[in-house]
């Protein structure tokens, strides 16, 4: 299952703490580890034959955030 958009991890962090007027910053860290294991760029990108959903990261978001007010 997958959005139906590409983005980087740091893209989709910096996103969602704008969204919550959190003023902290993001730094990407290409040596960073996730779960113990370094990605490559593509790592997380959906396989062929992946479902790939029509509701964007940013709708998704915003849902969440009127359902939470």
């Amino acid at each position: 299952m997958a959005g139906p958009r590409q983005f980087r991890l740091d893209e989709l962090i910096r996103d969602g703490l704008r969204a919550r007027n959190d003023p902290r910053q993001v730094v990407a860290d290409p040596e960073a580890r996730y779960f113990g294991v370094k990605l490559a760029e593509r790592t997380l990108l959906p396989g062929e034959g992946a479902s790939i959903a029509d509701t964007t990261f940013e709708a998704w978001l915003n849902q969440g955030l009127v359902q939470a007010h």
